[in-house]
């Protein structure tokens, strides 16, 4: 078993296996001693972990390297099945893209093979005449190929999905809302729920340790929208929503956007938007978006106004969920 966290430092086998994974994700530490944790290391990993929408820290803690492990698998590289735990991977989540593509709405490409997914697929494989078993092999893939290549460029079903599923929200009275927190801001959860419980939302409060925890706790909500917050020891004000190459939550991205613009002069530093794959943020059914802030005891210490900026952000983004097309 690998013992986590892997750092700047430390040597062996462990080591290599990282270096070798991160070469072969495109992230190659150029002049690294084999099985040593050295600065091309650090840089290499911290260039995966960027291009992967995680926090690029150069330490592999257990995400970073299950995402490398993931990164690992191309479609068509095993067979893709519904099994407990469920399948992840870089093929699952091309096999996502390709579906909804070609108009099988599996929802948003998370990489993670769900029911949603099979579902999808298996509609996909009676339509074209093969056997409907929910698996995906090599007459599946070489199909998906043919018929994606056929049908042009496009946003897929799942933008559109959200797209509609968010336009009919109508007010802060009307939204179901998680706020979760992952550690040292357990009064800035309460006091934001609180606040937004004074304002007519439905809202539950979560601060399982585990992201996945969390979002399937929001999932059986039936959230209309996730606000998360996370500490950092550092001076940090970044709001980050759902995002990989080929897929953006829109919603996700419009809540975000309005939290920048409230949170600007109340946190230490002026707040960036940023699109990431954070496990919250991936395995959430709604738009979700993740606030990273630090240090704590300064936010802390922001609690009253952090809170009515966050609740004017809710009750903006429940007037108008879909940001307004510039000109």
């Amino acid at each position: 078993m690998t013992p986590f966290p892997l750092q700047r430092g430390q040597h062996g086998e462990p080591i290599r296996d990282l270096q070798r994974r991160l070469g072969a994700a495109g992230h190659n530490p150029v002049g690294a001693e084999a099985g040593s944790f050295c600065s091309s290391t650090e840089t290499a990993l911290q260039q995966f972990q960027e291009a992967r929408g995680l926090h690029a820290s150069g330490v592999c803690d257990e995400q970073s390297w299950l995402a490398l492990v993931e990164a690992g698998w191309k479609l068509g590289d095993r067979l893709l099945v519904l099994s407990a735990p469920q399948l992840r991977g870089d093929d699952i989540e091309n096999l996502q893209r390709a579906l909804n593509h070609v108009g099988f709405d599996c929802g948003r490409p998370d990489g993670i093979l769900g029911p949603a997914t099979i579902r999808a697929l298996t509609d996909f494989q009676r339509n074209c005449g093969l056997n409907a078993d929910g698996i995906c092999g090599r007459k599946t893939v070489h199909m998906l190929d043919v018929l994606r290549r056929q049908s042009g460029s496009g946003p897929g079903v799942a933008s559109v999905r959200e797209l509609e599923s968010v336009r009919h929200t109508t007010s802060l009275h009307t939204l179901r809302i998680v706020v979760g927190q992952f550690g040292g801001l357990s009064s800035i959860g309460r006091s934001v729920a609180r606040a937004l419980r004074q304002q007519g939302a439905t809202v539950m409060s979560t601060d399982e340790y585990d992201a996945a925890a969390q979002a399937a706790a929001a999932n059986r909500f039936g959230a209309t929208i996730y606000i998360g917050f996370e500490a950092s020891p550092n001076i940090c004000a970044d709001v980050s929503y759902f995002a990989v190459p080929s897929f953006e939550s829109v919603g996700g991205r419009s809540l975000g956007a309005h939290l920048v613009r409230q949170l600007d002069g109340v946190l230490p530093i002026a707040p960036t938007l940023r699109g990431m794959r954070l496990p919250v943020l991936r395995e959430t059914r709604m738009p979700a978006v993740l606030c990273s802030v630090g240090p704590v005891r300064d936010v802390v210490d922001a609690t009253g106004a952090l809170t009515i900026a966050v609740v004017d952000a809710a009750r903006m983004w429940g007037d108008a969920p879909l940001p307004v097309p510039s000109d």
